[in-house]
């Protein structure tokens, strides 16, 4: 530092004072010669919808159209419906086969093929008529309920000479009591109506 000093000492003043300083004059960009300003208004680029982007594919561009999503709520709805239509079906099956096993269907049957007057009507070989949507067995309508002493049923019955329907209700009117029968009938298919007169509960 000492050595530079001395060096520059060592000069004349004359010659440092007529070294260009560097920083003595600035330039400022807004001194210099500015382009001419544009004569016409720049020209303005207006749309009347909203723009559109176009598909981009990045790796892999589609060589066909993708299929579309199918609606699964119509199989959803068929598959509950198809399932309480089965279940439904399968209780009602269930059901009258309990009822065809039944004490009570047993009794009636076997007081029907007894009875005489019903004989001359339809015929011997008094039996249930089969249903071919039940694989031959009979269809038992009503309800038969003795532990809550109500026994309230119809079926079709058939014989050698022709068909009708049985009617049966019997009731109990306290626990412990026997049944009694509020209706014990046949009405034949040509209009003829047996009474029955046995008690089959």
């Amino acid at each position: 530092m000492s050595a530079v000093l001395r060096a520059s000492s060592s000069r004349p003043i004359t010659q440092l004072l007529a070294r260009p300083r560097f920083f003595s004059s600035r330039n400022y960009a807004t001194e210099l010669p500015r382009p001419p300003p544009p004569r016409s208004e720049p020209v303005v680029e207006t749309f009347s919808s909203t723009s559109r982007p176009r598909p981009y594919y990045a790796k892999h561009p589609p060589t066909r159209e993708l299929p579309r999503i199918k609606k699964r709520w119509p199989v959803l709805v068929g598959a509950v419906v198809f399932g309480i239509a089965g279940w439904a079906a399968f209780m009602a099956y269930v059901t009258n086969q309990e009822k065809i096993s039944s004490s009570v269907v047993r009794q009636i049957m076997r007081s029907v093929r007894e009875d005489s007057q019903l004989r001359e009507v339809l015929g011997v070989a008094i039996r249930p008529q089969p249903e071919w949507w039940l694989n031959g067995d009979p269809m038992i309508n009503g309800r038969i309920s003795q532990l809550q002493g109500n026994v309230d049923v119809s079926f079709r019955i058939k014989g050698s000479k022709g068909a009708g329907t049985l009617y049966f209700t019997s009731i109990r009117k306290d626990k412990g009591l026997p049944f009694t029968i509020l209706r014990f009938k046949v009405i034949c298919d040509d209009g003829t109506v047996v009474l029955v007169d046995s008690t089959p509960v």
